[in-house]
């Protein structure tokens, strides 16, 4: 056909780049690794009627006293939402308790019951073994690098949120 323009494909180059393994990538092997770890610390503290999000607001009590929702957000970065429905859970299974201080009723310091109370250092005991688990067979240096290398990229990427279910 005369008048007719055949649009052309550019050529190929003939140098492509080289694509990566994923295996080639330090964000593999960090997921790959913290999936194992989290995913057995999980199956522990469900075994012992808690989720790892809870475990952290009670660790957090546990640590610091009575305190409130909003403390809590601010420091374990998590959210508002994500820390009152968290610290209802808890409070239904009765390792939490709420003291209202004033009058209008909004405002609560929360601590833990005696049951949460004895459980936190029970917890923390098989949190300990989960990180030797996984960990323990790293000299204490490198587990120390490690940690610190963590906290560096977290320091450096103002990284704050924390996953909550």
């Amino acid at each position: 056909m005369q008048g007719s323009r055949q649009k052309r494909k550019p050529a190929r180059s003939s140098r492509r780049k080289p694509v990566s393994e994923v295996d080639a990538h330090l964000g593999y092997w960090l997921r790959f690794v913290s999936t194992h770890v989290s995913h057995a610390f999980q199956m522990t503290m469900e075994a012992h009627g808690v989720t790892v999000s809870e475990w952290v607001l009670l660790r957090e009590i546990y640590a610091t006293g009575p305190t409130s929702a909003t403390a809590l957000a601010a420091r374990t970065g998590m959210s508002k939402g994500a820390v009152s429905k968290l610290l209802a859970r808890i409070e239904a299974k009765a390792l939490l308790e709420r003291e209202t201080l004033d009058a209008d009723r909004r405002h609560h310091a929360l601590a833990l019951s005696a049951a949460g109370q004895a459980l936190v250092p029970e917890l923390a005991q098989l949190a300990d073994q989960n990180d030797e688990a996984f960990f323990g067979h790293l000299p204490a240096q490198v587990r120390t690098a490690l940690v610190d290398v963590m906290k560096n990229v977290v320091a450096v990427h103002g990284l704050k949120n924390v996953a909550a279910e």
